[in-house]
Order: C-alpha cells, then structure tokens, then sequence
C-alpha cells in the first residue's frame, strides 16, 4: 500500500469539495455559515478505520476496494449514496 500516494490523493480530493470552506445553510431565521463536516481516515499498519466505523483490516475486499479508489484519485465508492457531493 502506497501511503504517500492515498495522502496525497486525500489532500487533493479535500481541495475538491473545499475543505476550510464554509458554505451558506438556509434556516427559518435567515441563513447561516456552516461548515461541512469531516469523515476521519485512520490508517493504521493492519487496516482503517473510516468515520467512527469498525476497524477494517486491508485484507478485507471492501477495503481493499475503498483504498484502490483513493489511488486512482476518487471518493470511495462506498460513500456516494451517504455524500453524492464528496466528503
């Protein structure tokens, strides 16, 4: 597992959806500066842990699968029905 590599990407895929970046939240009063909430990547030497997940060992297909998505420069397949938008 490239490590440097899946750090790179992440940093590139956060400048994609605008990290630090507040965006406008409409409310009944008016409107409101929020900003998005983060989805913490732990890398550990056996596995991840994605948000407050269970620990997913790298041998596991689907984190395998989630890990390949982030080399080749994509959100993880696993996330788009929960964050259509990237996270």
């Amino acid at each position: 597992i490239d490590f440097d590599l899946i750090l790179e990407n992440i940093k590139d895929l956060n400048s994609l959806v605008g990290e630090g970046i507040s965006q406008v939240e409409h409310t009944p009063r008016g409107a409101r500066l929020r900003r998005p909430e983060p989805l913490p990547l732990t890398l550990y030497q056996n596995g991840i842990v994605v948000g407050h997940g269970a620990f997913r060992p790298y041998q596991h297909p689907g984190t395998q699968q989630c890990l390949q998505d982030i080399m080749d420069g994509y959100f993880p397949s696993e996330l788009q029905p929960r964050y259509p938008d990237g996270v």
